[in-house]
């Protein structure tokens, strides 16, 4: 092999061994290109513009990774609220688990801190934090309220998008949207990128846009192995949620919040 070809696979291999420090939206995309390159090399293509491209995308991309790694907000968690109870408790269930449901009374605390609990453990780096809300006006004051809890104006760290509004940002950690937006979105994103965590709030009203949700996400968790998923209801149907997404290698854990008590369970579903 000569001295150009075998710094050209030494590059390669470079490119490849650095994909997963990009963020999460570029991922399928270096590495297409990445695997048309080493095509083009082993037939014998000059392959050393499009390289320093590659390389240059990667680099990008790994920059954007590292700034919103140094700038992700601090969270503070002051307030007296149920679901703080047991703070550690959730993020241990999100560490381990693609999936988990989160059943609490309204006024629990679960739309403003299951957020903050995420970005907390070092969610919200590789993409958002995405947060649905059935309403328009939840979506908002939601957002509003989270970007005061952690010190920034609303559109910095925390943003929100409905209908003919979008004030999030390629900075934004925590994004506020309607389900029907986030729906919307897997038309042109069928994989989710631009997220690496999913909050389905208040998924006990079983809108058209939820069910819909519920579904393609379960289909999605097998290629996202990274993304998280959590279910939020008021309501006992924490466990049909649990049992939709448990498989025999997947349990889904159910937190539920009610008064000052949390209490959690684990919905485990054998095959014959």
């Amino acid at each position: 092999m000569s001295t150009a070809k075998r710094t050209a696979a030494l590059r390669l291999q470079a490119i490849a061994d650095q994909i997963r420090g990009a963020m999460q939206v570029d991922r399928a995309s270096l590495r297409r290109s990445l695997q048309s390159l080493e095509q083009a090399a082993a037939a014998g293509k000059p392959i050393d513009r499009k390289l320093r491209q590659l390389e240059q995308r990667l680099a990008r991309s790994r920059e954007h990774r590292s700034r919103r790694e140094q700038n992700r907000p601090r969270c503070r968690f002051e307030l007296d609220l149920p679901i703080l109870a047991r703070r550690q408790e959730i993020a241990d269930a999100i560490r381990d688990h693609q999936v988990i449901v989160v059943c609490g009374e309204t006024g629990s605390g679960k739309s403003t801190q299951l957020p903050k609990i995420c970005l907390d453990i070092g969610r919200g780096i590789d993409g958002f934090i995405g947060h649905t809300q059935p309403r328009r006006v939840a979506a908002r004051t939601i957002a509003a309220r989270l970007a005061e809890e952690l010190g920034s104006p609303l559109g910095s760290d925390v943003g929100y998008q409905v209908r003919f509004t979008d004030t999030s940002k390629p900075e934004t950690y925590i994004k506020l949207m309607t389900d029907g937006i986030l729906l919307a979105e897997t038309q042109g994103d069928r994989f989710l990128d631009r997220y690496d965590t999913l909050i389905i709030d208040e998924a006990h009203e079983r809108s058209l846009n939820i069910d819909f949700l519920i579904g393609y996400l379960k289909r999605l968790l097998p290629k996202r192995h990274d993304l998280r998923i959590i279910i939020t209801s008021a309501t006992i149907d924490a466990e049909s949620f649990a049992a939709h997404y448990s498989t025999a290698a997947r349990q889904v854990p159910i937190i539920e919040v009610s008064g000052e008590r949390i209490r959690s369970k684990l919905v485990i579903v054998h095959r014959n």
